[in-house]
């Protein structure tokens, strides 16, 4: 079955009035996800922090708030997003009582202590991103799943985002896909939905065989663009499929391969599907993103990156390259263990 993320939110944090606008968008969140009053304490802890040191340090940025699901347990994925002066002692900042705003200097010790795991990047002038994860119950033994990393929001003044991303499981086999409604708005969201639906009923299906479906399916809705990755676990190789311009790349510290997607448009024009194959090492990271995100960038622009959790690697790209006109999705994936 396709694991469809539609629980997103994003909080813009322009002064300390929207703090409190982060706290109550986390729990709504959190009490839809089963977790408890600790729990959904320790969230909103999170959320206060987190959203004031924006405030404190960069004086503007972004939350993004992402549900996740492991084993049948619910978990929030909490990504804060800044373009600051970034963090010039890491070590000192983690430790209680450092502060350079005055402040009592507990914010990211503390987030340390009660998330479940947390990861930052920061670059001196260019920004800090911080990614925490919470669960609602503590979760079994790791699932041999890859690691994905995602932002998929609607454009500004929409609530109905017509970017789609789902993943579908077929015994050790995934597939990743990520489709861009025409246009956006409510018939966007419905056209990309459909393909997200095709993929639920076809997960073993190969990739360039799943958009001829898509395509039959969408015929009856807007249309749009999509590409899918399907890889394994076990393997150092996948094969693509694309159909318009959703962007694909794999990334590691030795090489980048671009992924070619074909002309066309889902659903009414599909004059061509070509599946390729593409190397998928076990360091590397697959990146598809809807054209709402610029494609000019580079991953070995942001050194250490890399080795970050694929949602850090997808906030830190929303974050610098959102085009800012359209729906955004990007979803990050490595092979490894982990959420």
């Amino acid at each position: 079955m396709a694991v469809t993320v539609s629980s997103q939110a994003l909080i813009q944090i322009d002064d300390r009035s929207q703090v409190g606008e982060g706290r109550r968008a986390a729990a709504h969140l959190t009490r839809a996800l089963g977790f408890d009053a600790t729990a959904a304490g320790n969230v909103a802890l999170a959320v206060t922090e987190a959203a004031t040191n924006i405030v404190k340090h960069a004086r503007r940025g972004k939350l993004v708030l992402r549900c996740l699901e492991r084993g049948g347990i619910g978990g929030l994925e909490i990504l804060a997003l800044d373009q600051g002066p970034g963090i010039t002692n890491m070590g000192a900042s983690l430790r209680d009582g450092h502060s350079t705003s005055g402040s009592m200097g507990t914010g990211l010790g503390a987030l340390s202590r009660i998330s479940h795991s947390m990861d930052i990047y920061t670059q001196p002038a260019k920004g800090t991103a911080v990614r925490l994860e919470f669960w609602a119950a503590p979760l079994l033994k790791p699932a041999r799943t890859p690691q994905i990393g995602a932002v998929c929001l609607p454009k500004t003044g929409e609530v109905a985002c017509g970017d789609a991303w789902a993943v579908a499981r077929d015994g050790v086999d995934w597939s990743l896909l990520v489709v861009d409604g025409l246009g956006h708005g409510t018939d966007a969201a419905r056209a990309a939905r459909t393909a997200t639906e095709v993929l639920g009923k076809h997960p073993a299906v190969a990739p360039g065989e799943l958009l001829r479906l898509m395509h039959l399916a969408m015929a009856s809705t807007r249309g749009g663009a999509a590409a899918v990755a399907r890889f394994g676990t076990l393997q150092a190789q996948g094969v693509f499929a694309g159909v318009g311009n959703i962007g694909a790349r794999t990334e590691s510290l030795a090489s980048r391969r671009q992924l070619v997607s074909h002309n066309g448009t889902l659903g009414h024009s599909l004059r061509k599907v070509q599946e390729f194959s593409f190397d998928f090492a076990p360091d590397a990271a697959l990146i598809l993103h809807s054209d709402g995100l610029a494609g000019h960038w580079a991953l070995a622009d942001y050194p250490g990156l890399m080795a970050k959790h694929p949602g850090l690697i997808a906030g830190v790209l929303y974050r610098d390259h959102d085009r800012g006109r359209d729906d955004v999705t990007v979803v990050v994936i490595k092979r490894g263990m982990g959420t």
